[in-house]
Parts: structure tokens; sequence; C-alpha cells
């Protein structure tokens, strides 16, 4: 099944955020490279694809897991999480509707 892990920036993270990001991004590459990534990406802070010094409010990502604890669990490992880029991480079931 899909998950919708929707993560929120900690104030003032974005050093943090550039010191992890090749662990972070090494992660969705695995799942990329299993086939069970549909999407990810950061959240810009402003309405802009580079918002600079403004940074980022967050991250989605939605991706297949096993079940709900075993995407809860991924999430917590993010090397996001361990670097104190994120506030908070909630993880939800996702159906995917479009594209079909």
């Amino acid at each position: 099944m899909l998950y919708a892990i929707l993560a929120t920036d900690n104030a003032g993270s974005l050093a943090k955020r550039k010191t992890a990001r090749q662990a972070h991004l090494a992660r969705l590459q695995t799942l990329q490279d299993e086939g069970r990534l549909v999407l990810a990406g950061p959240l810009p802070s402003i309405d802009s694809p580079e918002p600079g010094d403004a940074g980022f409010s967050g991250s989605l990502i939605v991706a297949e897991f096993p079940d709900l604890a075993a995407a809860e669990q991924w999430a917590a490992a993010d090397p996001y999480v361990a670097a104190d880029v994120y506030r908070e991480v909630r993880v939800r079931p996702f159906k995917q509707t479009f594209p079909a």
C-alpha cells in the first residue's frame, strides 16, 4: 500500500537540511531503485522552486510500504529526523487515484 509521509521542518533548519541531504537522498534513491517511490520533494517556504535563504517548510514523500508500521519506522529513521531538521513527521495511508 502507498503511504504519504508529510514532514514539517523546524524553524531555521536549512543548514542542518543541507548537511544531512546526501544521506536523505540516498534513502530515497533506494526506494526508487526498488520501484516503491511515487514522488518525493521539499516544500519551499516561499512561492519559488528555488527559495534560497528562505529554505523549506518540510517534505512530502509518497512511497509503497508493506504496512503503516513499516512506513512509520522508515520515516523515523530518516537522516533529517536524526539531524533535527524535522519538527513533526506524519504518516498516512494514501490511495492514488491519478495518474491512473
